[in-house]
């Protein structure tokens, strides 16, 4: 086992868990938010078995997967737009809480929360699917284009996932204002993934071909 990928992927982890309680408990008010605890728990403790998942049988997977680091100018600017909006979110969540601003019903926190769960199932499938799955957008060496499973029903699942995911966030958080807030995320993951299909029909042979075979960027029939 790669003791540093292990250090590096608890770092993260830790640093992912300590960011998100300060931004929503700290705003709540209190530690008593039972829908942050849900968020929570839902988004770390999946992320910890699939980070050991991928330790013991994909550390290289891993290791692109903690590498966040953008090259392209526009998917610099997309981290930073996405930036502010979890952080807007996140606080306005808690502030929601604290006030009682919009708030949402209790069973659909619950109801959010089984569609944020389906999100991270999607998620797992695509990376199973495809081993050269950055978190940035670049070509890597021997990389070729995947086009099965999901991949052969929309070109980026992976990014069809995370609306699920993200969209229902701020629903498991019981705060309508936060929704509000997300719905921008529609936006920007059109302009990663415009930038991105630039790069990947530019470098990665056959994907000018994968984009003709393959219609649709995220939803079948609609886009």
């Amino acid at each position: 086992m790669d003791r540093k990928l292990l250090r590096d992927a608890l770092i993260k982890l830790l640093s992912g868990v300590l960011l998100m309680g300060l931004l929503l408990f700290l705003p709540a008010g209190t530690f008593s938010y039972p829908q942050g605890w849900l968020l929570m728990g839902i988004l770390f403790v999946p992320m910890f078995i699939a980070g050991l998942v991928m330790l013991v049988k994909s550390p290289d997977l891993l290791r692109s997967r903690l590498n966040a680091k953008e090259e392209q100018t526009e998917q610099k600017q997309v981290i930073a737009l996405s930036g502010l909006m979890f952080v807007g979110a996140f606080v306005l969540a808690g502030l929601s809480f604290r006030f009682g601003w919009l708030q949402l019903p209790r069973w659909l926190s619950f109801a959010a929360a089984a569609v944020f769960l389906l999100g991270y199932l999607l998620f797992a499938e695509v990376l199973r699917e495809n081993a050269w799955l950055s978190r940035t957008v670049e070509v890597q060496e021997n990389q070729r284009v995947v086009d099965t499973g999901l991949y052969g029903v929309v070109r980026h699942p992976m990014y069809a996932a995370t609306v699920l995911l993200f969209l229902s966030m701020p629903l498991v958080l019981g705060s309508l204002l936060s929704f509000v807030i997300m719905l921008a995320y529609l936006p920007i993951i059109a302009l990663r993934i415009r930038n991105e299909e630039q790069v990947l029909e530019q470098g990665l042979e056959g994907y000018a071909e994968y984009k003709e075979r393959v219609k649709y960027r995220l939803f079948p029939g609609l886009w």
